[in-house]
């Protein structure tokens, strides 16, 4: 049995590569939804990331990437400092995903707040839950995330904003490296601050002038400059996601249509908004406080190695924004995928995969690392779509939109298809 805690997409690329390696898998989440932060994000294949959803859909995650791709709403859309993005309806992918975890056979519990460990030795035996569950395992995933609990949003943000991780509803982040012994790279005094908030807000596409929600739903992106007072260049050192931290976008606003209205700010003042052509009655979605700020990122990570095994426990993998500074969901289902991958291949005695650093995956991943060994690479953020490591990927050659080129890098890798290799088989469920 091999159980995955938490599902946004980290855990739900976990899950599904898992399964699709042959474990029987149990997937918890505390909420009653699946893909946490992606159900107000939406963005894929800007930049870099482009680069590293072709490096999965050869290793053969293309099943996993057709779930997104069936309810994009626009594609190759330009916006400062992006190129060729794509943006998913964030109000329709989470059925999709859940459907597709079901029909592997996955075991996806919702509402079931794993909150600690049964250890044996230097192996986790169980998780349970607040619920009062008990769920054995052979090996683990933490997928729980580094954002909140609501401790950490009052003390580096503005206290709770009720973002879409809802700790005062479904209860704090609980990370099971933590519980099971393991000191975390964690915020603490003395050490440099690492912590960031999300890189944007929603507003209801519903509030805003019908001429300006038509053009948005048209066009997939709109800039709209800011008089002088209103822009708010302050705001861009605070974004976890940093290949944004440029001036356009504090001296503008940028409006994405994911679904709803995305808007690439922090947060932003509901009265100094609605000043502005077209926002007079806009509203933020609920239950999210834009006007005030959201979630506080980044508070605690897993000592992992580059395989994503956690260090001190035998049977424990991470993903996403556990294993490091990494930003965004193209970076949680490429270490979802491999963490996957990997406990399977714990749970057959088999050696770990190792993503080469020809392949961006596998680069990311390994100069995430190393570079957080040091007090300057602690406080950077790490994405294939802007800041050190898109540079990072140009300079080394590894950046292209060449279908066929970055699917030949990873047959030269040896690597086509691994995603979808069996190693081993397990009895279906009763």
């Amino acid at each position: 049995m091999l159980v995955v805690v938490g599902g946004g997409w980290a855990g739900c690329a976990a899950a599904y590569s898992a399964a699709l390696a042959g474990a029987r898998v149990t997937l918890l989440e505390k909420t009653d939804l699946l893909l946490g932060t992606g159900l107000v994000g939406g963005i894929v294949r800007n930049n870099g990331r482009f680069t590293a959803a072709e490096e999965l859909r050869a290793m053969g995650g293309d099943g996993f990437w057709q779930l997104i791709e069936s309810v994009v709403r626009h594609r190759n859309l330009y916006f400062p400092g992006h190129s060729h993005a794509a943006l998913y309806d964030v109000t329709r992918i989470e059925p999709v995903v859940r459907r597709a975890l079901l029909d592997l056979g996955v075991d996806v519990r919702l509402q079931a707040h794993a909150v600690g460990v049964v250890k044996k030795g230097g192996r986790i035996a169980e998780v349970y839950t607040a619920q009062g569950q008990n769920i054995p395992g052979d090996v683990f995933i933490d997928a729980t995330g580094t954002a909140g609990p609501v401790k950490n949003c009052t003390r580096y943000g503005f206290g709770c904003a009720m973002c879409i991780l809802r700790c005062p509803t479904f209860g704090p982040r609980v990370s099971i490296t933590a519980r099971a012994g393991t000191q975390e790279i964690a915020v603490r005094e003395g050490f440099p601050h690492f912590e960031a908030i999300s890189g944007s807000c929603k507003l209801d596409k519903h509030s805003l002038a019908p001429w300006l929600a038509a053009e948005l739903e048209k066009k997939g992106v709109i800039i709209v400059p800011l008089p002088p007072e209103a822009q708010k260049r302050e705001l861009l050192h605070k974004k976890a996601c940093q290949q944004y931290n440029l001036a356009e976008f504090a001296d503008n606003l940028i409006l994405l249509d994911s679904g709803q209205a995305k808007l690439m700010t922090p947060y932003f003042p509901l009265e100094v908004l609605r000043t502005i052509k077209g926002f007079e009655e806009a509203r933020f979605a609920d239950p999210y406080s834009g006007g005030k700020g959201n979630s506080v990122r980044f508070m605690a990570m897993a000592p992992c190695d580059d395989a994503l095994r956690v260090e001190g426990v035998e049977n424990l993998f991470c993903a996403g924004e556990k294993t490091g500074l990494l930003v965004g969901h193209t970076e949680a289902i490429i270490t979802g995928f491999l963490a996957g991958h990997n406990a399977a291949r714990c749970l057959a005695g088999k050696e770990l995969l190792l993503l080469p650093a020809e392949l961006c995956s596998g680069d990311i991943i390994a100069y995430m690392h190393r570079e957080m060994k040091t007090e300057e690479g602690l406080k950077k953020k790490y994405t294939f779509s802007g800041s050190v490591y898109f540079q990072r990927m140009q300079e080394r050659g590894l950046y292209s939109t060449d279908v066929e080129l970055i699917h030949a890098r990873v047959a030269r890798a040896g690597l086509q298809g691994v995603y979808k290799q069996k190693v081993l088989s397990c009895p279906p469920r009763s």
